[in-house]
């Protein structure tokens, strides 16, 4: 490496690597049981007696470096279970679900890659949902829709990354309903990922969802703190780059919402540095987070506002949006109104038809309620704070 910031040498620099090996490609012999000698693979590989099979996992994606903390743990050692027994556990189908950039897609990978490891023979494809369905749209066309559930049959271990997106799909719903059930009842490994739990998920087919809880559930939460900061100090030491603590601490403070965005940022302040030759300080990292969190800073839905809110009084959306006339429950959506009319720009209007099939008067009305009532009721100011620093995670 060239050393511009002094008069020293050039110098050597010596970068950890994972030792990981590309995933194999599969290859699998398939039992003929119809007059056609041919088994069309959706993945455009021309379909003859022994198919095979790209698994489409990133081995850059592994257990090693998806770091455990409170947010992710059950997830992490289900995920682990699952690798080391595909199929052979209570964890059948397993869904990981959780909100963006938390490392689902990872560890489904994850899993992926260990399996392949330790059973180099078992067949195992990572597919999006939205691949899946296009898959699923051209056998149709083409006349070829058995082939494409015997393809999907012959898999051991079966990875779908964002299956909310077969939401409102019923021919693609149906077609996964089968396959689905085949590998259940063959003792073979279904895994998926989504950005919600399967009670939240809508346009679903009430028996898809029934066997999405058959087996585990595990939602991966935003990282605390101490993950986040083991999380860069992690990513720092991929890259061979030394930081001090202070700087890593201070990004680790300011980017809560997610881990794509806290390796975003780190990776900016690493560019930063060494494009501009400039050294690392608290100044550049604020630089750098105030534009990161600037950019990525997202307007939070009037829906999330009220789910925020419903959870906190230990109510339900419907019984927010009733026409009830109970204190609690009227404070519930007086709150709602004013949050959504902080950290929204919907009109008066919308907020109201949102929150009840409101006017815009009500909303106003509330808005008032609550600015009265937080100067002189100190309980309530503390529901108002409470919120507040919920909607602003």
């Amino acid at each position: 490496m060239e050393n511009k910031l002094g008069n020293k040498l050039p110098f050597t620099e010596q970068l950890p690597s994972n030792n990981r090996s590309a995933v194999k490609t599969q290859e699998i012999d398939v039992p003929i049981q119809n007059k056609n000698p041919e088994l069309k693979n959706p993945f455009v590989i021309p379909g003859i007696r022994n198919v095979k099979i790209e698994s489409q996992l990133n081995s850059n994606y592994s257990f090693d470096n998806f770091l455990e903390g409170d947010s992710n743990r059950l997830a992490r050692s289900a995920g682990m279970a699952v690798a080391n027994k595909p199929g052979g556990t209570s964890f059948n189908p397993f869904l990981i679900f959780g909100g963006v950039g938390l490392g689902k897609t990872h560890l489904a990978h994850a899993i992926g890659v260990e399996i392949k490891e330790k059973y180099p023979e078992k067949t195992v494809l990572y597919i999006s949902a939205e691949v899946f369905t296009q898959q699923y749209i051209d056998s149709v066309k083409k006349n070829t829709r058995n082939d494409f559930i015997h393809f999907y049959q012959l898999i051991d271990v079966l990875i779908i990354d964002d299956v909310q997106f077969l939401s409102g799909k019923a021919g693609t719903q149906d077609v996964f309903f089968h396959i689905f059930n085949y590998l259940h009842q063959n003792g073979k490994q279904v895994i998926l990922t989504s950005d919600k739990a399967p009670v939240d998920m809508q346009d679903i087919e009430q028996r898809l969802l029934s066997r999405f809880k058959w087996g585990l559930s595990a939602e991966i939460h935003q990282p605390d703190y101490e993950t986040r900061v083991s999380i860069l100090k992690n990513i720092l030491y991929r890259d061979g780059v030394e930081m001090p603590d202070d700087i890593v601490e201070y990004v680790a403070k300011n980017i809560k919402s997610n881990v794509r965005e806290l390796e975003g940022a780190i990776i900016s302040l690493i560019a930063q540095s060494s494009f501009n030759h400039r050294e690392v300080t608290i100044e550049l990292a604020k630089q750098v987070v105030e534009k990161f969190v600037k950019n990525v800073k997202r307007e939070v839905s009037i829906d999330y506002i009220q789910k925020i809110v419903s959870d906190y009084f230990q109510l339900d959306v419907e019984t927010l949006q009733s026409k009830t006339r109970k204190r609690d429950v009227v404070q519930a959506r007086q709150l709602a109104m004013f949050f959504a009319k902080k950290f929204t720009k919907a009109s008066l209007a919308n907020i109201g038809s949102q929150i009840g099939s409101r006017d815009h008067a009500t909303v106003l009305h509330a808005c008032k309620t609550v600015d009265n009532l937080v100067s002189t009721d100190k309980q309530f100011k503390k529901y108002v704070d409470d919120i507040h620093k919920k909607l602003s995670l």
